[in-house]
């Protein structure tokens, strides 16, 4: 079993991923549409055996699926199958297991890669989580471990390499009896059940030869989601990659997760729900995870859940947004929660997948009072000081009068009323870039298919009109911009000349109740454009959404403050004692 030290990779490390994904990626894109997820499977399956044949002590993959159509590679592919292969084996097994899987999901169509959330773990992530899953308690010497979302094998390798450490000394036939014993993983695709089972063999290859003997199967091909009750409360660690994305659930599936899901599903909440009951009373869930269950209103079932049945531990945010899962643009972090804890405190830390192996704390956290709630975060070490002040806050936009809610007009299903110049009865289009990026309104319409009249059909239209001003906000930024909340006042004189106004959904709208509000807009877009509000709200978010649920929970100054900066901005006082007020309020200088 070949090991490297984290932060060292050598210069072939580096260039190979990028090589074997364009190779693979070019030679399926001659493949016709209805034939590349054979191809992928084939061409991945010789590459995966050229690279066992050339190992020094080579590894037997597991027996192919019988029910798979090979299709015949052409010898430009089976060239290319046989170098990838071959060019991998001065790598260590988990960097290697990790770009064989790479070469599969590279050549896959890309709507089935995205239906079946395939999308394989880079192997810092995974010692990165298992490093957490010790830290819990889990001991790598006694835990049955388990991975539900198995395809590829990142997960089954590194445990095998943590168990074998514990073993050393042991007769080899024994080892792989322990290994079959404790390391199981299950996967829905059988071709990735394949990768992952002969990722194990590929693991174990010198102990094989040694004993005499295979290692037994320890890779299920099954729908981890489908609980068995001989499965629950069966593993000291659960741990993987979960696919994630929006399913949509049967009744009986539905009944099963209905005390985690609300509203639309996701996979990797089921997922989540799914760990806790494979997981012992005091047993450890440790996965790589989208952050979006911090805060949205889709995954408040899944909060209060596990806030109840299994608290979060310790959280690691990962830096990067991009080049972590390949072709995935998601922001992620990984999570480990103890079923039956009944401490709601924890610690948090971020990392980059970069090959450094390092984490940084971050501070700590606790669950809000409200299970509900969204977790507030540290999101760097700064910020720790910023979230104790956040929880102590009491006061939300609906404390003034205010609402949240989404701009009506879904263009594309409006596009005749759509008009480039005023008709009789056409009302203004407001899109996200009437919002300026410095909080100013300018009414415009410069993008694409975007023309600044609609013309509504009334009665039936009128709920598209927007009869008072407001203030807006664009709904999708990303951390990566140096401001998540660009808000701009929507004049009321500019809705009371045109007789109404239609916003784009692209656009959140901040509107007063039935009771005028005694704090202006001008005000409630100057606070939700200042640079402490948008750090508060980063300790929130966990995705590009700007969401109206988010905005309502996010802690807004004392009335006191309010009224302190409604008199600096009436006073025409400068952007800089305006942040200066804004900033004491949340504890910042």
């Amino acid at each position: 079993m070949r090991q490297r030290a984290l932060g060292q990779t050598s210069p072939l490390e580096m260039l190979i991923p990028a090589l074997d994904r364009a190779v693979a990626r070019s030679l399926a894109e001659n493949i016709a549409e209805k034939h590349r997820l054979e191809f992928a499977r084939s061409f991945a399956a010789a590459t995966v055996r050229a690279y066992c044949a050339s190992l020094a002590a080579p590894a037997t993959p597991a027996e192919f699926p019988g029910d798979f159509r090979n299709v015949t590679l052409g010898p430009e592919a089976l060239q290319a199958a046989a170098e990838l292969g071959k060019a991998f084996v001065p790598l260590p097994t988990a960097e290697a297991v990790y770009l064989l899987g790479c070469i599969y999901t590279s050549a896959l169509p890309a709507d089935f890669r995205a239906a079946h959330g395939i999308f394989y773990t880079p192997p810092e992530a995974v010692r990165h989580t298992l490093d957490m899953a010790e830290r819990d308690g889990v001991d790598f010497a006694r835990a049955r471990c388990l991975d539900p979302s198995a395809g590829g094998g990142a997960f089954v390798v590194e445990l095998i390499a943590r168990l074998r450490i514990t073993l050393e000394g042991i007769e080899p036939a024994l080892v792989l009896s322990h290994i079959a014993a404790r390391i199981h993983g299950n996967d829905l695709d059988p071709f990735g059940a394949w990768l992952a089972q002969t990722a194990a063999h590929i693991a174990v290859a010198d102990i094989e030869s040694l004993s005499g003997r295979r290692l037994d199967s320890i890779i299920t091909v099954r729908d981890s989601l489908d609980l068995k009750n001989e499965d629950e409360e069966n593993f000291d660690l659960v741990c993987s990659n979960v696919p994630f994305g929006r399913i949509r659930l049967s009744s009986e599936r539905r009944m099963a997760y209905a005390r985690s899901t609300y509203g639309h599903a996701n996979l990797y909440a089921l997922f989540i729900d799914a760990g806790v009951r494979y997981a012992k009373p005091q047993g450890v869930v440790a996965y790589i995870i989208p952050t979006s269950m911090l805060s949205g209103l889709y995954f408040r079932a899944l909060r209060a859940f596990l806030k109840k049945e299994a608290p979060p531990h310790q959280v690691t945010f990962i830096t990067e947004r991009t080049g972590v899962f390949e072709d995935a643009l998601q922001e992620t972090m990984l999570v480990t929660f103890r079923r039956g804890r009944k401490n709601r405190t924890g610690k948090v830390r971020f990392t980059s997948i970069d090959g450094e192996g390092a984490s940084t704390a971050a501070g700590a956290f606790s669950l809000p009072r409200d299970p509900h709630a969204p977790w507030l975060l540290p999101r760097t070490p700064a910020q720790a000081r910023l979230v104790a002040t956040l929880r102590g806050m009491k006061h939300r936009l609906a404390s003034y009068g205010y609402t949240v809610s989404t701009g009506p007009l879904v263009w594309n299903r409006f596009k005749p009323q759509l008009r480039a110049v005023r008709t009789t009865g056409a009302l203004p289009i407001i899109w996200a870039e009437a919002v300026t990026s410095d909080g100013r309104f300018i009414w415009r319409a410069e993008r694409r298919n975007h023309e600044p009249w609609f013309a509504p059909k009334l009665p039936k239209d009128a709920w598209l009109v927007i009869d008072h001003g407001c203030v807006l906000l664009q709904r999708t930024t990303a951390k990566e911009q140096s401001r998540r909340l660009i808000a701009a006042e929507l004049p009321e004189s500019f809705v009371a000349r045109h007789g109404g106004v239609i916003v784009e959904n692209h656009l959140n709208m901040i509107r007063a109740g039935s009771a005028a509000p005694s704090t202006p807009f001008s005000v409630i877009a100057a606070v939700l454009n200042s640079r402490a509000v948008d750090a508060a709200f980063r300790c929130i978010n966990g995705s590009v959404a700007v969401s109206a649920f988010e905005l309502e929970e996010l802690p807004i100054p004392s009335p006191a403050t309010m009224r302190k900066i409604k008199t600096l901005i009436s006073g025409g006082a400068s952007p800089a004692d305006i942040e200066r007020t804004i900033a004491e309020a949340y504890g910042l200088s």
